[in-house]
């Protein structure tokens, strides 16, 4: 059976130029706040996300496992690298970090106040917050956000897993500044 002409995976040489394109297009700083994200898989699907996404910096909050535990390299398949980090402290420590860049703060969070993801204001220089897999955001994180923003759902499950969320969001920050006229 053939398959559809240019249908061929990539090669390693086509990827590079194609993220290079992709690059070319993307203005705006991304960051994000991890709060207590404990699981070091967790932890390491985020980060290899964020590097696909081109975040500048992750920040920690709370008791995050760092980029550096042993177990955070499994899924992070070396991307761990690729990023910058720092434990900013508290959730209000780390807002007020991430203020101090000019970054506008947006908790993914299931709240009565949040808006669907596709509403958010992800226009300019944005962070993205995630919170612990168990309670997610904490009081004080959402209280220091500009917004919060939640993944519209239609299944029967009451939320994403944390590593999920951050990517869709991610995703979703990216996918607006490129269809930005």
């Amino acid at each position: 059976m053939s398959t559809p002409q240019g249908r061929r995976q990539l090669r390693p040489t086509d990827v590079k130029r194609l993220n290079r394109d992709w690059r070319r297009r993307t203005e705006h700083r991304l960051h994000l706040l991890t709060e207590s994200v404990t699981q070091p898989f967790n932890m390491g699907s985020i980060i290899r996300s964020a590097a696909a996404f081109g975040v500048e910096r992750l920040w920690l909050a709370g008791n995050a496992t760092p980029p550096t535990h042993r177990n955070v390299a499994k899924t992070a398949l070396g991307t761990e690298r690729l990023l910058d980090w720092e434990h900013a402290g508290t959730a209000a420590e780390a807002a007020a970090a991430v203020r101090a860049r000019g970054l506008r703060l947006v908790a993914v969070e299931l709240t009565g106040d949040a808006v669907p993801l596709h509403e958010a204001p992800l226009d300019g220089d944005v962070c993205l917050a995630v919170g612990s897999e168990d309670h997610g955001c904490s009081p004080a994180l959402l209280a220091a956000c500009d917004a919060v923003t939640y993944i519209p759902q239609v299944g029967r499950v009451g939320s994403f897993n944390v590593a999920v969320a951050a990517a869709l969001a991610l995703a979703e920050a990216r996918r607006r500044e490129w269809a930005a006229p």
